[in-house]
């Protein structure tokens, strides 16, 4: 597979995840209509917001999973690298990319949204342009110490669910499932705390929207995976086969997706 194809999926993955979760915040979560004289709220609110960001990844993972490993996410390219199931040598093209791709759907998002009447980004709001933050920044008010602890704690067991769910002596196939659901399941809870991230790329893009505060408070959200990088070394996945049986047991099976979707690191099979 060549470099270029794996960063064009890589692009293409997040660009989707963040122009789905973060457009379905900006311009689906709340939506009023009028009945006669009274405002009806069709909006999806929070829960439909979190099951958005879920199927951005499933759908995506599904697609493009088996050109690039389905990563989206620099928290995730980091911890499989410290998890020993990515290259160092690829970690730069990807995170720029997923980085790239992020500011460009959260421009496309603008664009689009800032044709209805009377739209305004009101910077100092929390959550503005599904940004993150913490403290006056944060939907629920939460401090700085809750908002990274929680940050940390959520992207841990997302990452987590992926090294289990791809491990090789899981079942073939429903990875993306798993994977989309967590993160639907720490968006329920983590939205409400910092408006979730568990993703830098995601947080970078908004934020360079709005500017300003979100921008400031930025640098402390993407703090939070240098402390998930000794967390990825935490696999508590069962040990995995010897690298020959691993590679004979995926090529022995024929599951109904491309079987690179098995272990989401197609590279780290080789021998």
């Amino acid at each position: 597979m060549s470099n270029a194809r794996r960063l064009g999926a890589e692009f293409l993955g997040t660009f989707w995840l963040v122009f789905g979760g973060c457009g379905s915040a900006v311009l689906a979560a709340k939506f009023l209509a009028t009945e006669g004289a009274t405002p009806i709220n069709l909006g999806i609110g929070l829960l439909g917001v979190a099951l958005a960001f879920g199927l951005t990844v499933l759908t995506m993972v599904y697609a493009v999973g088996h050109i690039s490993g389905g990563h989206f996410n620099p928290a995730v390219s980091v911890g499989l690298w410290a998890g020993g199931r990515f290259q160092a040598k690829d970690l730069p093209g990807y995170i720029i990319a997923q980085v790239l791709a992020a500011a460009a759907a959260a421009g496309v998002l603008y664009l689009i949204a800032s044709g209805r009447p009377g739209f305004a980004i009101n910077a100092g709001q929390a959550g503005a342009f599904a940004t993150n933050g913490f403290a006056e920044r944060s939907p629920g008010g939460y401090s700085l110490g809750a908002c990274l602890l929680a940050e940390i704690v959520l992207t841990y067991f997302f990452l987590l669910v992926i090294l289990g769910s791809t491990d090789a002596r899981a079942p073939a196939g429903f990875a993306p499932l798993a994977i989309g659901l967590s993160l639907t399941l720490i968006h329920l809870v983590g939205i409400p705390v910092t408006n979730l991230s568990v993703n830098p790329a995601r947080s970078t893009g908004p934020a360079l929207v709005v500017g300003g505060p979100a921008l400031a408070q930025l640098l402390v959200i993407l703090a939070c995976p240098t402390g998930r990088r000794c967390l990825g070394r935490t696999d508590l996945s069962p040990p995995r086969a010897p690298r020959s049986t691993v590679t004979a047991r995926v090529r022995s099976r024929r599951p109904l997706i491309p079987r690179s979707l098995d272990r989401l690191v197609p590279q780290s099979l080789d021998p």
